[in-house]
């Protein structure tokens, strides 16, 4: 795969997480973690950060109850929106990038 597909594919990854959640991160990392090194990188990583925000989705929404998972539901909303668009600049620029506060399931 050519950088540039390279830089391409991790961008929309990123990007996809926004709107679609886990799904964009778990499809581009199946398929693309043979095709290199740094779209590998950049998958897995938008997957990690994806499956740590469906952890803080359910026990925001857990914790609604206590008034407290509201502020929980609302962090994590929009830490989701401004790290993937961060992650997506820095893919697109051909930079390596992990979300910070990321629990690593897949390396």
């Amino acid at each position: 795969m050519s950088p540039s597909d390279e830089k391409l594919w991790s961008t929309l990854v990123h990007v996809g997480g926004l709107f679609f959640s886990f799904l964009p991160a778990l499809i581009g990392y199946l398929v693309l973690k043979d095709r290199g090194p740094f779209v590998r990188a950049h998958t897995a990583t938008a997957l990690n950060f994806q499956l740590t925000l469906i952890i803080a989705y359910i026990v925001g929404t857990i914790l609604t109850f206590v008034i407290i998972g509201i502020f929980i539901l609302i962090a994590a909303y929009v830490l989701n929106i401004v790290f993937c668009i961060i992650a997506a600049v820095k893919a697109n620029k051909g930079e390596w990038y992990e979300y910070p506060l990321t629990i690593k399931f897949i390396s």
